[in-house]
């Protein structure tokens, strides 16, 4: 059995502990990249709902105004439409919210490899 040197043991640690560390790092830009994704999924969604809510406002915005200068029928076809496009955008805009809500950064993978490898240190330890 040939023993190593002092010198050649740290050589080997140090480089084992760099690449397990550029793994680790590896790992969470990899991940964060995955929740980057999530969240552009999750802001585009919330353009089209903020979009249809404003079509949907300026229906309401025409509803009023007809029915306040002509008292009419008109007034009450505007409105019906208006809050039905309201009523779609609320529907996309709670679909947008859920997809933003925290945590939209998840590491978890890293995390549970991190602790793997403390803990198959300390055994070594």
């Amino acid at each position: 059995m040939e023993h190593e040197s002092a010198g050649a043991l740290l050589s080997r640690l140090v480089s084992a502990f760099t690449e397990l560390v550029r793994n680790e790092v590896a790992l969470a830009k990899a991940e964060l990249a995955e929740s980057s994704t999530r969240a552009k999924s999750g802001l585009v969604a919330l353009i089209a709902a903020v979009s249809t809510l404003l079509a949907g406002s300026l229906a309401l915005v025409a509803a009023i105004i007809l029915g306040l200068s002509r008292v009419m029928e008109p007034w009450l076809a505007a409105l019906i439409v208006g809050v039905a496009i309201t009523g779609v955008g609320m529907f996309l805009l709670q679909g947008a919210r859920k997809r933003l809500m925290p945590p939209h950064l998840e590491i978890e993978r890293t995390r549970a490899s991190v602790r793997h490898d403390v803990e198959v240190l300390a055994r070594r330890t």
